[in-house]
């Protein structure tokens, strides 16, 4: 008998399997959780409770379908989302959209490395600026010498990062009926601190920079695959798997974060944080070493996950808009322009970092950059989607979720103003 030798085909377990089946979703959804995100929810459980858990249960159908959305038009036109857009808003209103991402995304990353910094000086002591830059450099550094191919992969492994924030949950007492209490029969009052609250949480659930990143991401992977001729529907079907656990697990870990804050913090009387540092350091003398030293840690974790991410989504967006090339699979020497605004983003958030601005301002105006640039944006990607061929086809309650999105980020924005003057 002749021909080729025949291999037996290696199966995969399970694990293996759901392991592979994720990636840019999981990604996204991690990288939502960066300190800011941090800072926002140990805002929310120190100041409130349990009383806002609701809240993250809101956001995920909203941030899982836009992400969706996002991540199918990246997968099946190759691209991302500024060229995709660019035929549905003037060009002098898509640039300004481009320069207001690079501007929040530069300012995010100001907070992000700064908490770092503070994370680690709180830990082994030393100056939180230089400590700072090295993280920002380290990042830049990751970006611009390790293919995309692998560095994803990379990313993936450090979201796991997050569960440090179940065991620190863990660690400290809690009351679990009054977080189900909390949960299913919120005390709910409207007035100024919990509004702009609940604005903020959804700030920082709902950015621009995820939806650039996970276009951006699903447009590398169907090029590297192959795979941008497969049928819509296993398309949709591997997009909506990876989106939803990667938006799940994100508010999951958030919920926890909040957790850990009311349960310690607000129950101590501890109601105002600046950062997601002092938070930290708040938990020290309450919660005890372990859980300082744990949420410590996630705050250096995920800064070096969210960072790579705000700074490539603003590369991909200013690529794209102006006919550039670039990609994170290609080397720096044949994508000068695009690894020069990586660095760009990057520096000037190291930049802005060693500022005397407070990180709880960066924050404020990050959320308000951000917001204001969301729903254009996000207006913009359901029209694409809702006049597309059929490879670009939709269920309909994906469409109304991205629709009601676009909708609840606009009344968002518009609280955010009213509450501020």
């Amino acid at each position: 008998m002749t021909g080729k030798k025949q291999h037996p085909e290696i199966k995969q377990g399970p694990l293996r399997r759901l392991w592979g089946a994720l990636g840019p979703g999981l990604i996204t959804g991690a990288a939502d959780d960066d300190p800011s995100g941090i800072a926002t929810y140990s805002q929310a459980g120190a100041q409130f409770g349990y009383g806002l858990g609701w809240t993250l249960f809101l956001t995920f159908p909203l941030m899982g379908a836009i992400q969706i959305i996002a991540g199918l038009i990246g997968a099946k036109t190759g691209k991302g989302l500024t060229p995709n857009i660019a035929g549905r808003l003037p060009r002098p209103v898509l640039l300004a959209l481009v320069a207001v991402l690079i501007v929040a995304n530069t300012v995010n990353i100001a907070a992000d490395l700064a908490a770092m910094g503070d994370a680690v000086t709180l830990i082994v002591g030393g100056n939180r600026l230089v400590f700072a830059a090295l993280f920002g450099l380290a990042c830049l550094a990751a970006e611009i010498l390790i293919p995309y191919h692998r560095y994803a992969g990379y990313l993936k492994l450090a979201a796991l990062v997050l569960l440090i924030y179940v065991a620190a949950a863990l660690s400290v007492h809690v009351s679990w009926l009054e977080v189900l209490k909390g949960l299913a029969l919120p005390d709910i009052a409207f007035d100024k601190d919990m509004l702009l609250t609940v604005v903020a949480i959804f700030g920082t659930t709902i950015s621009p920079y995820l939806f650039f990143w996970q276009a951006s991401q699903e447009a590398e992977d169907a090029g590297l695959a192959h795979r941008a001729h497969a049928a819509v529907d296993d398309v949709l079907r591997r997009i909506s798997f990876d989106t939803w656990t990667g938006m799940a697990f994100s508010n999951f870990i958030a919920l926890f974060i909040m957790i850990t804050a009311a349960a310690t913090l607000h129950a101590q009387g501890v109601t105002k944080l600046d950062s997601a540092a002092q938070a930290a350091e708040a938990l020290r003398p309450i919660a005890g070493d372990l859980t300082f030293i744990l949420f410590a840690v996630g705050i250096i974790g995920t800064g070096l996950l969210a960072v790579p991410v705000l700074a490539g989504s603003a590369a991909y967006g200013v690529a794209e808009a102006f006919g550039m090339r670039g990609s994170l699979e290609l080397p720096a020497g044949r994508a000068l322009g695009f690894y020069g605004i990586v660095g760009a983003a990057t520096l000037g958030g190291v930049a802005l970092a060693a500022t005397d601005i407070s990180p709880i301002a960066m924050l404020f105006w990050a959320a308000v950059i951000n917001g204001a640039a969301a729903v254009p944006i996000m207006i913009a990607m359901m029209l694409v989607v809702s006049g597309a061929a059929k490879d670009l086809a939709l269920p309909p309650w994906i469409k109304a979720l991205g629709w009601l999105a676009a909708v609840v980020m606009g009344l968002t924005v518009a609280a955010l103003l009213w509450l501020s003057f």
